[in-house]
Formats: structure tokens, C-alpha cells, sequence
């Protein structure tokens, strides 16, 4: 068995606890996804114990999934990837009991496509949160441009107003 390096644990801790949200969603499919590669080569290896370990850890990952859908709020979607996680860990139970390679696969390609949508999902809201930042920025500038403007005409009153008095001494 192979030692973990308490260094890269503290890491994987502080990168969970300091995570967004949508973080934490992908690093949750690659480690489903590094369970069930793990699983691959243990099964390979004949090392039962490994093998059940990383079926295991990949089943709960993708129960995780499961009891973290919030289905009234995300209506169809969220029944529909209810269903898909469903049927993605019965297939691993499955594979677990037959040993079957294929049935890993199917689920590991579920998985990876499942990580590069939620991934590209992602990038595009972060994107659409940078333009509507940009945008209240923009429009921040040009209110504070013609605050800028008032005040500047304010100030060459004063400076006339300072002139005036230089001038009556």
C-alpha cells in the first residue's frame, strides 16, 4: 500500500476549503474518474482490495451527486441527471460484482463527458459574470466622468472666485 504524502493531503484539504461552489463540482468528477482509473489497474493487477476501495469511493462520489440535486429547483435538468447518476451507480455495482471492464468504461466516459460540460458550463457563466462586471464598471465611470465634469465646473467658479479677490488686494 503507498503512503500519502501529508504535505499533498494539506493541500487537497485547503484546496476543498478554500473552493467555490463550481470548484469543488470538478474536483469531484476527477476524483470519481481517478477512483475508477485506480479501479482499472487494479483490477488489472488482481488487487481485490484496491479495487473495491476505489469502486467504493467512486460510488460515493456519485452519491454525492445524487443527494446534492436540488430537483424542484432545477426542474427536468435535475431529474434527468437524477436518473443518469442513478443508472451511472447501479452500473458500478454491477461492475463490481462481474468485474466487467466495459461496464467501468461506460461509466468513466459518462463521467468524462460529464466534467468537460459542467467544466465549459462554467467557463461560460464566469465569462458572462466578467461582461456584466465590465459593464457596471463602464457605466460607473461614465456616471463618475460627469460627476468629474460638474465638479470641474465648480472648481473654475472658485478659481474665478479666488482671481476676484487676488484682484481687489
Amino acid at each position: 500500500m503507498q503512503a500519502v504524502n501529508p504535505y499533498l493531503k494539506q493541500y487537497k484539504k485547503n484546496q476543498m476549503e478554500t473552493a467555490t461552489p463550481e470548484q469543488i463540482l470538478i474536483l469531484l468528477y476527477d476524483g470519481a474518474i481517478q477512483y475508477l482509473n485506480q479501479a482499472k489497474i487494479a483490477l488489472d493487477a488482481q488487487d481485490n482490495e484496491q479495487f473495491q476501495s476505489n469502486m467504493l469511493g467512486c460510488e460515493k462520489i456519485i452519491i454525492e451527486f445524487m443527494n446534492t440535486l436540488k430537483i424542484e429547483q432545477g426542474g427536468k435538468l435535475a431529474e434527468t441527471l437524477y436518473r443518469l447518476y442513478e443508472y451511472l451507480n447501479k452500473t458500478l455495482v454491477a461492475a463490481a460484482v462481474t468485474r466487467e471492464i466495459e461496464k467501468i468504461d461506460e461509466v468513466l466516459g459518462h463521467l468524462m463527458r460529464l466534467r468537460e460540460t459542467w467544466q465549459k458550463a462554467i467557463e461560460i457563466a464566469n465569462a458572462e459574470k466578467d461582461v456584466e462586471l465590465i459593464d457596471k464598471h463602464e457605466e460607473a465611470e461614465e456616471n463618475n466622468y460627469a460627476y468629474d465634469y460638474e465638479d470641474d465646473d465648480d472648481e473654475s467658479e472658485d478659481e474665478d472666485a479666488y482671481d476676484s479677490s487676488e484682484d481687489q488686494e
